[in-house]
């Protein structure tokens, strides 16, 4: 049987040399491309005939729309709405290439540590271009907390820098490692579902029910944690690039 780990190689579907360096086009550009696709058939065709009763697509639309809105709101604030286009792409971007990956045959691009690695370094060096351009040299004093005896300073401020330079790790983990995790527990379920057909026959088919319910409800479960982690990737980003708005909160 084919690996676990098999379906998340990247493979070329075609070769784009250029300067000497081959632009594969690959199953995960294409993912992405899809994902991309997905996001704005849902938004542009969605609004295009807006009315008083809106349908599927116009639902569906404005309930991300007013969703990240508030979340930029309530975790940047006011200051922060600026910030709202980019939570917006990151949020459709990964709860649409989550999704997808659950579709049978498509790949996960999401699993991948070097996609979800550049988004989340991309957020941590906006955090500090837009945090000294609005506060100067002064955007720096987060790593001094207030109201800290002068004592602890010397320990506190190194705590507070490894703090923060982990914070792209930990982003970019989390959805990695979720991803990776439940997409390999289908898989594993779904084999036993083959290997009992194949080995027991008749018999084995009806025992190959059991792992093939575990796996409908794990990917019910697995469209929960698609939809929690697209939330929890945007709202820390949120909180992250609030420390560029507000020094002190």
């Amino acid at each position: 049987m084919e690996s676990p780990l098999a379906q998340f190689a990247i493979h070329p579907l075609f070769h784009l040399p250029m300067a000497g360096y081959d632009l594969a086009f690959t199953n995960s550009s294409l993912a992405m491309l899809l994902a991309f696709l997905a996001t704005v058939v849902v938004f542009m065709v969605g609004t295009r005939k807006a009315a008083v009763v809106p349908g599927t697509l116009q639902s569906v639309a404005e309930s991300i729309y007013q969703f990240v809105e508030t979340m930029v709101e309530d975790n940047i604030g006011h200051g922060g709405r600026h910030f709202f286009p980019l939570i917006f792409a990151i949020f459709t971007m990964v709860l649409f290439g989550n999704i997808f990956g659950l579709i049978p045959t498509n790949f996960t691009f999401t699993s991948h540590i070097v996609v979800t690695g550049a988004i989340a370094l991309f957020v941590f060096c906006l955090v500090i271009v837009a945090g000294v351009a609005r506060n100067g040299l002064h955007w720096f004093s987060i790593f001094m907390p207030s109201g800290v005896p002068a004592y602890i300073i010397p320990l506190m401020i190194p705590i507070e820098i490894i703090s923060f330079l982990s914070r792209p790790l930990s982003l970019s983990v989390r959805l990695f490692a979720n991803m990776l995790a439940g997409h390999v527990i289908l898989h594993v379920f779904a084999g036993f579902c083959v290997l009992l057909a194949g080995l027991l026959g008749g018999f084995g088919i009806i025992l190959s029910l059991l792992p093939l319910s575990v796996n409908v409800a794990f990917m019910g479960l697995e469209l929960l944690v698609a939809c929690l982690q697209a939330y929890i990737f945007a709202i820390m980003s949120c909180i992250y690039l609030r420390d560029a708005v507000d020094v002190h909160h």
